[in-house]
């Protein structure tokens, strides 16, 4: 069985959005696993949604294009949880879903603590943005 056939099957197996290009360094060299997956963007089957990270796509209805399967937000939660980074919602998500305030953060943000994260993570025209914990620490 072709490589480009195993990845598909594996892929297809899967049960999130989020593929890593890590997960198939079993299956072949690294050069291989890049160009079968340039190969699946190309195609429409995937997305490239950050550096080494990519998005399984659906077709849209409206324009006929692939699309990705999830939001950004969705996406975003499941490639950081994937990378075992632990993030939280922004100071403004958080006081929208407590009740405190009643203005919808418009872009994705989240806090990543005192964590220093320079991934970009874009899906379609949306970027995902960072938000540090400023507060000094007590000594």
């Amino acid at each position: 069985m072709k490589l480009e056939d195993r990845m598909s099957r594996s892929i297809k197996q899967r049960a999130g959005v989020v593929v890593l290009r890590s997960d198939f360094a079993d299956m072949a060299s690294d050069s291989q696993i890049g160009r079968v997956l340039a190969r699946f963007v190309d195609d429409g089957m995937l997305v490239r949604v950050s550096k080494g990270a990519f998005a399984k796509t659906r077709i849209n209805k409206f324009t006929g294009k692939p699309t990705p399967a999830g939001t950004l937000e969705m996406i975003t939660a499941e490639l950081f949880r994937k990378l075992k980074i632990s993030v939280k919602p922004s100071a403004l998500a958080a006081e929208y879903s407590s009740g405190k305030s009643t203005q919808i953060p418009m872009g994705a943000t989240v806090s990543t603590g005192r964590r220093r994260i320079t991934r970009k993570v874009t899906v379609g025209s949306s970027t995902l943005t960072y938000e540090k914990d400023l507060r000094r620490t007590e000594v």
